[in-house]
């Protein structure tokens, strides 16, 4: 079969066998068979490659293996490193170290299990079985700080914006391993009670962002106004959809949650055929553990918006540039002053929890400052 024709088997290959980052691993593994760049896939596209070691190296993925191990080398450093097993993978948490690069991304790290409850007990889901929970462990990834504070944090986040904000989060909650150590656990939401999958699409796959497309990040790329634009052509109801995606935006940027890419909002499918925002999910503080930026996409709130004399002066976003960017994505005054109503006057519940909440002491003191932190700018008038 041709590169394009691979590259398309070996996606679909990996996306139904569970295999995450499934289009770049693709990409990796049909580009390495012809012995060329990603980038140049376009220029190869029409050649040749051989079924069977395609084939075995899909299934090698598919049975677990580390990606470098299966394409035998791996670029670090502007280097390439020749891998087999036994050998230390070049991490790319390292060479984001070496370079100093702003933005690791905490889901993307995490590792990810899947569950089933069995006679009141979790139990990680058989072969053949529908998992019906994802376990999240603190991630092992040394560059991201506090991370055994991760799942705790998570937690938080989650019940803050459910708790207090009235924002449809999925079910979620903690669960210790025998050591002690904590895991969050969610329900999944695209998995109806009765078992059968519900349709749900991400927005980088909606907006056709793949890292063929966009690059490696491209789940960063655009703007949250891209996402509105979005919502508008897919979703009948989409005032409704638009007020509550305005609201968790707002949420994010005060709650300094800004791995909010691309990925981590969805649509997904009605028993009538139509589409609505899916429950919110991968919420937390993450300032706590990474360096901080206001937004997670590159072009933030929307490269049209009309900046307030305060981002212009601070390069903060404060209530005005919110307001703005309410009305921008098709939102009437009265709902865009209900969504932002909502945030005022929470600070004793948002205190409580925090209080109440699985961090350790330090954590709580870091994840109450940068809250305060980032009301003051949001309520900043001059």
């Amino acid at each position: 079969m041709t590169l394009k024709e691979a590259y398309s088997y070996a996606v679909t290959f990996l996306e139904r066998n569970g295999v995450d980052e499934s289009d770049f691993k693709a990409l990796c593994v049909v580009c390495s068979i012809l012995n060329i760049k990603n980038s140049e896939y376009d220029l190869h596209r029409n050649d040749f490659v051989p079924n069977k070691k395609l084939a075995d190296m899909l299934w090698k993925l598919k049975d677990g293996q580390p990606l470098q191990y299966v394409l035998g080398k791996w670029d670090f450093y502007e280097s390439v490193f020749y891998i087999g097993e036994g050998v230390l993978i070049p991490r790319p948490e390292t060479e984001e170290i070496v370079e100093n690069i702003k933005r690791i991304s905490i889901s993307g790290v995490q590792e990810k299990l899947s569950a089933i409850i069995r006679k009141g007990k979790i139990c990680l889901t058989p072969e053949g079985v529908q998992g019906l929970y994802i376990i999240k462990p603190a991630p092992s990834n040394k560059s991201l700080r506090f991370r055994n504070q991760i799942p705790a944090n998570e937690h938080l986040t989650m019940q803050i914006a459910r708790q207090v904000f009235a924002i449809e989060t999925g079910e979620n909650g903690l669960l210790f391993f025998q050591d002690n150590t904590p895991a969050y656990i969610i329900r999944r939401f695209d998995i109806a009670r009765d078992g059968t999958k519900i349709k749900q699409e991400d927005f980088a796959s909606l907006l056709g962002k793949t890292s063929l497309t966009h690059g490696g990040s491209f789940k960063y790329t655009g703007s949250y106004e891209d996402i509105a634009t979005c919502i508008k052509r897919y979703v009948a109801a989409w005032q409704a959809e638009m007020a509550k995606f305005f609201k968790l935006v707002v949420f994010n940027y005060l709650f300094c949650n800004s791995d909010a890419h691309l990925k981590h909002f969805s649509l997904q499918q009605t028993p009538d055929g139509d589409y609505r925002l899916s429950p919110a999910y991968d919420l937390l503080n993450a300032s706590i553990h990474v360096k901080d930026s206001d937004f997670a996409l590159e072009e933030g709130l929307s490269p049209n918006l009309v900046k307030s004399d305060v981002y212009s002066r601070t390069g903060h976003p404060c209530k005005e540039d919110f307001e703005t960017f309410g009305k921008l994505i098709g939102l009437n005054e009265i709902q865009v002053q209900k969504a932002l109503h909502s945030f005022s006057g929470s600070d004793e519940q948002v205190k409580q929890l925090i209080s109440n909440s699985y961090l350790d002491e330090r954590s709580k003191r870091m994840y109450l400052r940068t809250y305060e932190e980032r009301i003051s700018r949001y309520n900043r008038k001059n």
